[in-house]
């Protein structure tokens, strides 16, 4: 499982350290590609295969709201790779789409990991921390219990 906030910075040329905690999560493999909230997602290469197969199972062919989810998720997609000083460069359109230039932060979210601007992260964050009664309130609703 993928967990915990780990703070980096992104170098001049667009890579980033993967901590060891993260890369022993992802693997050898992982995918990179767009998320919601304007953060990127960092798939295991396995969760990746189960990820893309449902979207491919969705009617691209008729549904225009599918088309649209699938190019989101699978256009910008990219493989993730490790130097030896543990790094993946993220390339400029995904820095760009997540608005990363150079703090960034990390985060474990079980099956994937993200990748957020600092900035951004510590907003919705924030946000997050003032109203966690009413979110967990709504989980509970939704059979989640604490």
């Amino acid at each position: 499982m993928l967990k915990g906030e780990y703070s980096h910075n992104i170098d001049a040329k667009g890579r980033m350290i993967i901590p060891s905690k993260i890369r022993d999560g992802l693997g050898e493999k992982f995918v990179i590609t767009k998320g919601m909230d304007a953060c990127l997602y960092v798939y295991p290469e396995d969760e990746w295969n189960r990820f893309e197969a449902q979207l491919n199972a969705l009617p691209t062919t008729t549904d225009k709201k599918a088309r649209q989810f699938a190019y989101f998720f699978q256009g910008s997609a990219t493989d993730g790779d490790l130097d030896k000083q543990g790094r993946t460069l993220i390339p400029s359109v995904l820095r760009e789409f997540a608005h990363l230039d150079k703090e960034v932060v990390l985060v474990g979210m079980g099956k994937r990991a993200e990748i957020w601007d600092k900035a951004r992260w510590n907003a919705a964050n924030a946000e997050v921390e003032q109203n966690i009664e009413e979110i967990a309130s709504d989980m509970e609703a939704s059979g989640f219990s604490i």
